[in-house]
């Protein structure tokens, strides 16, 4: 199963899980579609979009349960990134875990020791 993740506010997923949908962040509804990462590319989104920020959340969403709205479209350095247009059903969500921030000051991610 491939997953794709989102990188959110603790508060705007729970607006999220309480609404039944995601619609997106702010920059998502901006653009059009929700911004997602591969697992190779969402520390270095953390890095560049959520520097410093704390009280996050990491969702892991299965890709192939977004069918055709997900589209892979290049973007930072060229690299393909998962893109959906239209809201995020919770139905596709596989798991949601804290991305605390570490005394170095980078997140945490749920792999890392």
């Amino acid at each position: 199963m491939a997953l794709v993740y989102k990188i959110c506010p603790r508060q705007m997923w729970a607006e999220a899980e309480a609404a039944g949908v995601f619609s997106g962040a702010p920059v998502d509804v901006a653009d059009g579609f929700i911004h997602f990462s591969t697992a190779a590319q969402m520390r270095e989104t953390a890095a560049k979009h959520f520097a410093g920020q704390n009280d996050l959340v990491l969702v892991a969403i299965e890709a192939a349960a977004l069918g055709e709205a997900l589209r892979w479209e290049p973007s930072r350095g060229g690299d393909l990134f998962p893109h959906l247009y239209g809201p995020l059903a919770l139905s596709a969500v596989r798991s949601v875990r804290p991305l605390p921030l570490g005394a170095d000051g980078l997140h945490q991610f749920p792999d890392d020791p």
